[in-house]
């Protein structure tokens, strides 16, 4: 991470995609429909990520993104350089009333490495890290009592420590139209998704 006065000033235009979303076939942007809430992952890269959680059910849409740094609207280029300080992560609008938050963070948790820093398996970089951005009080609970239950599941199958970011959600930009459900449109593309077999505490939906 560089300080932030040394990151990339980026740009006041938002990265433009008009299209609606691949497999849910609903717009990428708010507004979303009534009871809808919104989450917040970063586990390495988000073509994969992505996947795992359009394909669960009670998620209304999700988006790849860039969050957790200092550069407005960057560009994929730039978060890749390591100097915008932001993660990749996945916006997930979900409907809480069929899928709860933390059954969100079981599928977080069980399909990447929460231990591995900055990278994710052979993906290396910042924009790598593991990240929960959470919205509100209530999540930041759910985040680390379930982080800390894993954590000793972790420790007990000889993982080292968890060293996912846990933080308040801040400004969700983007990315750009290609990434948006990337294994959709590329079904052979890479995924880098993977777990370290362990399972979390409060079990998948």
């Amino acid at each position: 991470m560089v300080t932030p006065s040394d990151t990339l000033p980026g740009r006041t235009q938002a990265i433009q995609i008009d299209r609606n979303h691949l497999t849910l076939n609903v717009s990428l942007h708010a507004p979303y429909p009534s009871g809808i809430e919104l989450a917040y992952f970063g586990m390495g890269c988000f073509w994969g990520a992505e996947r795992k959680f359009y394909e669960t059910p009670g998620v209304y849409v999700t988006a790849s993104g860039y969050q957790g740094g200092d550069t407005p609207n960057p560009t994929y280029q730039e978060v890749c350089s390591g100097l915008t300080n932001h993660t990749e992560v996945v916006m997930v609008a979900f409907d809480p009333a069929v899928v709860s938050y933390r059954q969100l963070l079981a599928i977080f948790f069980e399909n990447h490495d929460p231990t591995q820093g900055f990278r994710q398996g052979g993906d290396v970089g910042t924009q790598y890290r593991s990240a929960i951005y959470f919205v509100g009080a209530d999540q930041e609970r759910d985040a680390r009592e379930v982080l800390a239950d894993y954590q000793v599941r972790l420790s007990a199958s000889r993982f080292g420590t968890i060293t996912t970011e846990v933080a308040p959600a801040d400004t969700f930009y983007f990315a750009e139209e290609y990434h948006q459900q990337y294994l959709t449109a590329n079904p052979n593309g890479y995924c880098g998704i993977g777990g370290t077999g362990v399972s979390c505490p409060v079990g998948l939906l």
